[in-house]
């Protein structure tokens, strides 16, 4: 049975910072996609950060400088440092993986408030 489990969100100021972490069972980050998700009220779940099985990353132009994603294979856990962070960012973080083919697997979110 595959299990995402996201934790290390919470409320913070602007300008703070979290990291954010995917631990996961039944399926190996070292050799799947994974990526990180957020869903806002009222707008579409967006793709933010994305690490392949190679190991390349990619980011949403809206976290690009702000955020990093990563990997600890030995861990099985993918994290999201995220930095400067702006009210706009909160939002429910979600991992998923793998990214392709659909529909992957997703954890269950985490909440992220960022206050001004």
């Amino acid at each position: 049975q595959v299990q995402l489990v996201e934790s290390g969100g919470g409320l913070v100021q602007a300008g703070e910072s979290l990291r954010l972490s995917c631990a996961a069972s039944g399926i190996s980050f070292a050799i799947n996609s994974v990526g990180w998700y957020r869903r806002a009220p009222a707008n579409q779940r967006e793709l933010v950060a994305a690490v392949s099985s190679s190991g390349s990353t990619n980011y949403a132009d809206s976290v690009k400088g702000r955020f990093t994603i990563s990997r600890d294979n030995a861990k099985n856990t993918v994290y999201l440092q995220m930095n400067s962070l702006k009210p706009e960012d909160t939002a429910v973080y979600y991992c998923r993986s793998p990214i392709v083919p659909a529909p992957g697997y997703w954890g269950q979110g985490t909440q992220v408030t960022v206050s001004s």
